[in-house]
């Protein structure tokens, strides 16, 4: 049976790294036999800011979200693995993949049914970090970033199948952070994907 990919991309420059990364991931992917559908929070005009109509109804977690965030969640509903792609900003999600998380990853969806809805999924947090590696570590950044993503979203949501890797040195790295990538995507599947030439 043919594996379903949900590939979010949070990058307002579709020249960045991160998205080449993203890209990349998309065609490995592809090589290795999934289906993927590729979200471009910038390039789809994703709005971060959670308003009235996707506010957590804490009486009522049937509640019907807005028509935008409905299709947001039908598109998490169809995928088998999640792998969200971001650049590291303040230590965290840029803005547009944590309002992505706010609207969407909502109450009576994500989280707040005694069988979580999403638990048979799979997810790949893939962060890019300007910090060398022993930096960030030693600073203890990695432990705190994967605490909030692994436990505090994604394990709370029931994905216990999860799993945050960094790309280090992102502004100089050059060709090495494409290997990175390609290398905690190829430990998440747990299967040899197909190394997609640089572009």
């Amino acid at each position: 049976m043919t594996q379903h990919a949900l590939l979010v991309l949070a990058h307002p420059r579709g020249n960045s790294l991160t998205a080449q990364i993203a890209h990349r991931t998309r065609d490995r992917l592809m090589s290795a036999g999934y289906t993927v559908d590729l979200l471009d929070l910038h390039a789809e005009g994703f709005d971060p800011r959670n308003g009235p109509e996707d506010e957590p109804d804490w009486a009522d977690r049937d509640k019907p979200y807005s028509p935008e965030v409905r299709a947001h969640m039908d598109r998490i509903d169809a995928a088998d693995v999640i792998i969200v792609v971001f650049p590291i900003w303040w230590f965290a999600l840029p803005a547009i993949a944590k309002g992505w998380i706010d609207r969407v990853w909502n109450y009576g969806f994500a989280y707040g049914r005694s069988r979580p809805r999403l638990g048979g999924k799979r997810m790949l947090w893939l962060g890019l970090s300007s910090y060398p590696r022993e930096h960030f570590t030693e600073l203890g950044w990695d432990t705190v970033i994967d605490r909030q993503l692994r436990v505090g979203i994604s394990e709370f949501c029931g994905i216990k199948d999860a799993t945050v890797e960094f790309v280090h040195d992102s502004l100089s790295a050059g060709p090495l952070a494409l290997t990175a990538a390609d290398a905690a995507l190829t430990t998440f599947l747990g299967v040899s994907v197909p190394v997609a030439p640089a572009h």
